[in-house]
């Protein structure tokens, strides 16, 4: 029994170990790519981007990034990958508890610099018109601008893309921003859950990361570098599950008996002599 009771505390102290140096595996970047993200975690937004507004007003980006930020690039008349990924930004901003506008907001910003103002502001009409949530048209903001800012502002945030004939070959990326500059986060794809939303907006909000209410999901899931997404974490699930069922029969092997002695020295401490 004692050998048993060894071996238990042994393989307890090794899996707790194991599990606390869990962490998440990283990407080299690759300054090489000509399509896609390369990503700019930790780095700031740099203070010299200008942008035009939908009242044409030129405006510094850094300045207006004055909460959490969630950034995409977008050209407008895009036939595959923009119109997918707005419509997934809608449709997750509608179904998140966060307040847009308030809580956090979106920048859109449109990189084909022949596309005209106009066309970014009826775009959004359609968008936010379709939506929902009250404070989408304050908080969800579109913006062009020319070819030195917009050059400037993609190879600051890693959002690589090419052009070929008529047509741009980018990727679909959410960009998440701290209220001081910081990029924190990428998502990749065109939908978007309302928890992994909600999770970068929390890293943003932190510079590093969620608050105590995310931290059972950031243990449960953990993000995926080369997807770009969060994924459900076998292994912290696995090893979690392992370290119960361990504590679970240290208990009943080791201590368990312990407090059987203790009450029973109790019992016979209490007992009255003839």
């Amino acid at each position: 029994m004692k050998t048993v009771k060894l071996i238990l505390c042994l393989v307890l102290i090794v899996l707790i170990f194991d599990v606390s140096r869990l962490k998440a595996s990283g990407v080299a970047n690759n300054d090489s790519l000509e399509i896609g993200i390369i990503e700019h975690l930790n780095q700031y937004v740099p203070g010299n981007i200008l942008l035009v507004n939908e009242n044409k007003d030129t405006v510094n980006l850094k300045k207006i990034i004055d909460k959490p930020t969630v950034l995409c690039f977008v050209y407008f008349e895009c036939p595959m990958l923009c119109s997918p990924l707005m419509n997934g930004l809608a449709e997750v901003i509608d179904k998140t508890d966060l307040n847009i506008g308030k809580d956090y907001q979106v920048i859109t910003i449109g990189f084909n610099i022949e596309e005209p103002l106009s066309l970014a502001i009826s775009k959004k009409k359609n968008y936010v018109s379709h939506m929902k949530k009250k404070g989408a048209a304050d908080g969800w903001k579109f913006f062009i601008s020319d070819s030195t800012n917009i050059a400037i502002a993609t190879n600051a945030l890693g959002f690589r893309y090419k052009r070929a004939g008529n047509i741009f070959l980018h990727s679909a990326t959410l960009i998440f921003i701290s209220p001081n500059g910081k990029i924190t986060r990428y998502l990749n794809g065109t939908y978007f859950l309302p928890f992994e939303f909600k999770m970068g907006i929390a890293e943003s909000s932190k510079g590093v990361s969620g608050p105590t209410i995310n931290k059972l999901l950031q243990y449960c899931y953990g993000y995926d570098t080369q997807a770009k997404r969060y994924v459900l974490d076998v292994t912290k699930l696995g090893g979690g599950m392992i370290l119960l069922i361990l504590l679970t029969i240290l208990f009943f092997l080791v201590f368990k008996p312990m407090l059987h002695k203790i009450k029973l020295k109790s019992k016979i401490s209490k007992t009255p002599t003839p």
